[in-house]
């Protein structure tokens, strides 16, 4: 009599699972190293040949992994790919601006507060419970963002702060359109967003004066985030998502957070504030034990508005 194989597909796929989504956090931790090899580039002209490098990447992945166009999908998912897409652009202005003008582990660390915004989110506009173990993270998520903030008043470094918290705010609201939606592709909502980005900071380079040619250097690490960095990372978490819990996913993206300010400090000599560490650590423990908590936890249904 032979043994049933599932438990062994399943471990497997589990496995795969861990290994793609913690790589595509490696791949995503690379942002800021990304941006400050930059030499002239401004937030602008970042985005606009990022975007434009993902754009081009992920339609090519969308018409070989699907065999349609990425515009139809876009169709088909209707106004909340158009909400996500817009709030992405949001989103990823926030984000570079955000590490030009704080340190890498403050921008990433306040990147993480993304999920919690989520969870808000979802319990205003789509009416989904929020446990009572989630309400207290939040509330000491806010604990360590005041700390991290504390010193930076009236400073470069608090515009930075709160154009990070922007940059969790989009993407929040990516998450919260996905649900709406009724839908986990991400793919062709992020392709949307690298039209929209693309048109809107070419626009923005237009009207205030920006060239839109770059140096090498700078183009070539542009496009190279939108396609290693943005695109084969999501790929990456697409494939990994699909067998593993809400709970290890929120664990596992710790790697990003924690693993950005690393590549800074290793090849660039950048260390953090005190306050950043201090209230980093408090936020990073607020986003585990919110993870711990949900892990025999199901997602709520979702209720659309």
């Amino acid at each position: 009599m032979t043994s049933p194989t599932p438990p062994t597909s399943a471990a497997d796929a589990h496995k795969y699972g861990v290994l793609f989504v913690f790589a595509a956090g490696v791949l995503w931790s690379t942002v800021g190293l990304g941006i400050r090899m930059m030499e002239d580039a401004v937030v602008w002209q970042i985005l606009l040949y990022r975007s434009i490098s993902m754009s081009l990447f992920l339609y090519v992945v969308i018409r070989v992994r699907s065999g349609e166009s990425p515009f139809v999908q876009v169709r088909r998912l209707g106004f909340p790919a158009v909400i996500a897409g817009f709030s992405l652009v949001a989103a990823y202005s926030g984000g570079i601006y955000s590490i030009q003008n704080t340190s890498v582990a403050n921008a990433m660390l306040l990147f993480a507060t993304a999920p919690f915004m989520a969870a808000v989110l979802g319990w205003i506009i789509l009416r989904e419970p929020v446990h009572v173990a989630t309400w207290v993270a939040i509330a000491v998520a806010i604990g360590g963002i005041a700390i991290m903030v504390a010193d930076q008043s009236g400073s470069i470094v608090l515009k930075g702060s709160l154009a990070a918290l922007g940059s969790a705010f989009g993407f929040a609201v990516f998450t919260v359109a996905l649900r709406w939606g009724r839908t986990g592709e991400m793919l062709p909502s992020v392709f949307l967003s690298g039209l929209f980005a693309a048109f809107v900071t070419y626009g923005i380079c237009q009207f205030s004066g920006l060239s839109v040619s770059l140096g090498i250097r700078d183009g070539a690490i542009s496009m190279g985030m939108g396609v290693f960095q943005v695109g084969a990372g999501l790929i990456l978490y697409t494939l990994g998502s699909r067998s593993l819990p809400a709970a290890e996913l929120a664990l596992l993206s710790l790697a990003e957070v924690l693993l950005g300010p690393v590549w800074v400090w290793l090849f660039l000599g950048e260390t953090a504030s005190p306050n950043t560490l201090i209230g980093g650590t408090v936020l990073l423990a607020a986003i585990a034990g919110n993870a711990i908590s949900g892990k025999c936890r199901k997602p709520p249904p979702i209720i659309a508005p």
